[in-house]
């Protein structure tokens, strides 16, 4: 039986990997702009980079979650970490595009084997039910507050070091988890009569990997139909075929009836809206404030801190307060307030600065309220041997809601601008002008002093135009997901 200090000790130690696993997904927002022009990225090898790890880890979570509880959730978290820091070895010194997608790739294996095993730990870790909301609370603080944090983070870093440093950090810190976490986390019960599902594996990558795919095509501002259609058949044919043959397994690696319990089915909704709505969000935003505005990487990401701030603080609040309010008024008062802010910033993002970090971190406030109570929701109505499958479905929310906000409200605003921005005929510009305000402004750069500010005028006007309207888009869908989580009975 472990003593409390060795409970804490432990939650620290998973909390450590997590907060990298969740920098990740959002680190390069502000490197972004730096990166694409160190690495001479075009448009699609931009997105890659951004979705290639996201995507990755959702495919390989539901493996994951099964290989944790078969092996134990200790053990295939002390795999996980050299791989990953090795993946980020290599992903800091890519010397192209195409070699740091791959590496993206790579650090995604170390991250999907990593993230399921951090909640199952704490779920056995902690037994008493007020003690392990406040430490669901804290995980959720670190995933929402990490995530959040991510563009600050390599903003600072941006401002004193090349690109590489946002993966290089990782690297020391893993070698001082590793010694702590083969010390103290104690050894679990394995499963090992469970069999490894690889066919499924292999069935359930590939069909999300196909459908997000799809969407991301969708998203171009000139599709291709044929390649969306093939994409969105494949990852709608194999994700069908896995749910079939998952639900004609004895031992699944899924097992879809935990979805007959409404409460778990929304806390894994909420976790996939709340992270796609953040995300959304912190990329237009992130976007909008260097190329707008004209800030350096390091003041929009200092700009953005109190959505990380105010998420760090709501998660072990809700978690405190989970025993008496109950997880669903935490997610519906989580998602208005977050609404709310969004609301407020859409409208007013041209005011006094001390109005937008009220906004901002409303947005945060509420982003950690309702992380903590899905997770909770999640790992409060799963029996204790699915542990390590109901935090891989939980991780694979958050991972797919990650990759929803880049896709789709990432794709809404080049959508959006495209389609806003206005050139005079008497100008020609290539067509890849309309593709993205990166693009723009690199063209603008082309033409005399006149031609050029009227070029960036344009730009600036029609990417607010698409920042509004992702806005607007991401509160009306935090909205209907608090008015149906409430007629949810």
């Amino acid at each position: 039986m472990m003593n409390a200090n060795q409970r804490w000790l432990t939650l620290a130690i998973v909390s450590s990997a997590l907060f990298l696993i969740v920098v990740d997904m959002t680190v390069l927002y502000t490197a972004l702009p730096k990166l694409t022009l160190s690495l001479n990225a075009n448009a699609s090898e931009k997105l890659w980079i951004i979705n290639a790890y996201p995507l990755v880890v959702a495919g390989l979570l539901p493996a994951a979650g099964m290989l944790s509880d078969r092996i134990g959730h200790k053990k295939l978290f002390m795999y996980g970490l050299p791989v990953f820091a090795l993946a980020s070895l290599c992903a800091a010194f890519s010397p192209n595009a195409p070699l740091l997608i791959g590496s993206r790739v790579f650090l995604a294996v170390g991250a999907a084997m990593m993230m399921p095993p951090t909640l199952s730990i704490i779920r056995h870790t902690f037994t008493e039910p007020k003690e392990r909301s406040l430490a669901i609370g804290i995980w959720s603080a670190v995933a929402s507050g990490g995530a959040a944090i991510g563009p600050v983070i390599g903003g600072m870093l941006l401002e004193y070091f090349w690109w590489g440093a946002v993966f290089l950090i990782n690297v020391p810190v893993v070698l001082i988890v590793l010694p702590f976490a083969k010390w103290l986390i104690p050894t679990d019960r394995q499963t090992k009569q469970r069999p490894c599902d690889y066919l499924g594996s292999v069935q359930v990558l590939i069909g999300l990997v196909a459908a997000i795919y799809a969407l991301k095509e969708l998203s171009k501002t000139q599709p291709s139909l044929l390649l969306m259609l093939i994409s969105a058949a494949l990852g709608i044919a194999f994700i069908t075929i896995f749910v079939r043959r998952q639900r004609r397994l004895d031992t699944p690696m899924i097992d879809f009836s935990l979805f007959s319990n409404r409460m778990f089915t929304s806390g894994v909704a909420i976790a996939l809206v709340a992270m796609l709505a953040m995300v959304g969000i912190e990329l237009v935003l992130s976007q909008r404030l260097q190329l707008v505005v004209g800030l350096s990487p390091l003041e929009a990401a200092l700009y953005i801190l109190p959505i990380p701030l105010a998420a760090a603080l709501a998660g072990p609040l809700a978690g405190v307060l989970q025993p008496k309010y109950g997880e669903r008024n935490l997610v519906m008062g989580g998602l208005t307030i977050t609404a709310l802010g969004i609301v407020g910033l859409a409208l007013r993002y041209n005011e006094s600065l001390l109005e937008i970090l009220i906004y901002l971190a409303a947005i945060g406030c509420g982003i950690g309220a309702s992380f903590t109570a899905a997770s909770t929701a999640i790992m409060f109505n799963a029996p204790n041997e699915k542990a390590g499958m109901a935090a891989s479905i939980e991780d694979v929310a958050y991972e797919l809601g990650s990759v929803l906000g880049i896709t789709l409200l990432g794709g809404m605003m080049t959508a959006v601008y495209s389609s806003s921005l206005v050139l005079p005929a008497q100008i020609s510009l290539d067509s890849a002008a309309f593709d993205s305000i990166d693009e723009t402004l690199k063209l603008a750069k082309t033409l005399n002093v006149e031609q050029a500010q009227w070029i960036i005028s344009q730009a600036h006007s029609a990417f607010d135009n698409a920042f509004v309207y992702v806005l607007v888009s991401a509160a009306i869908l935090l909205a209907v997901s608090a008015i149906t989580l409430k007629r949810i009975r």
